[in-house]
């Protein structure tokens, strides 16, 4: 049998109740792409954008924040097959693409899924998030984000986007809400979790 692992990762107790949200806790945390997800860069040859760079390790809280209770969802304002193929391969359940408003569509996202503002968490790089950042109960924005973006934020990750900013925002979410130990000991005994 394994061992009681004890987790090393530590927040301030300040920010841990701050990003708790209400007393049922958070149901949902929004998330960008480009300069989230990825740094931000957009590659663009000939027959348009081809490839984007993902971290295995945002891959991976993405996927433990669903385990934990937290659905992630994906709002993006870009369209392209390498996105809808990292949504798909992370098995992520809700996700918009070429979102020109995106408050319209987490507006309508989040009434589907019965939840409200209060019961979300967002991140953000750059100002066509701002209106969900504003709204969330909780926003979180990476080190290389917009200096207005960054402003409203309650807390910027020590990385940039793309470069495991997401994995720190999804673990800092399951440690306040009390997930994140029992899912870092069941990883003791299986990391059959599928790939990140």
């Amino acid at each position: 049998m394994a061992s009681i692992l004890q987790p090393a990762l530590r927040f301030p107790p300040e920010l841990l109740l701050k990003a708790q949200g209400p007393a049922l806790g958070l149901q949902a945390a929004i998330f960008d792409v480009d300069g989230v997800l990825t740094d931000g860069r957009i590659y663009i040859g000939e027959a348009g954008e081809g490839v984007k760079a993902f971290s295995t390790l945002d891959g991976h809280g993405l996927k433990l924040l669903a385990q934990g209770g937290i659905e992630p969802i994906v709002i993006t304002g870009r369209d392209s097959p390498a996105v809808r193929r990292r949504v798909a391969d992370l098995g992520l359940r809700h996700a918009a693409y070429g979102a020109k408003d995106k408050l319209v569509v987490a507006q309508a996202l989040l009434a589907q899924l019965g939840l409200r503002w209060d019961q979300v968490a967002a991140m953000g790089d750059d100002w066509p998030d701002l209106p969900l950042m504003t709204r969330a109960a909780f926003a979180c924005a990476p080190a290389q984000a917009h200096t207005e973006v960054k402003a409203v934020a309650h807390h910027v990750t020590a990385g940039p986007g793309g470069h495991g900013a997401a994995r720190e925002f999804c673990d800092l979410l399951l440690m306040a809400n009390g997930r994140y130990a029992s899912l870092l000991q069941g990883h003791l005994s299986t990391l059959d979790g599928g790939a990140a």
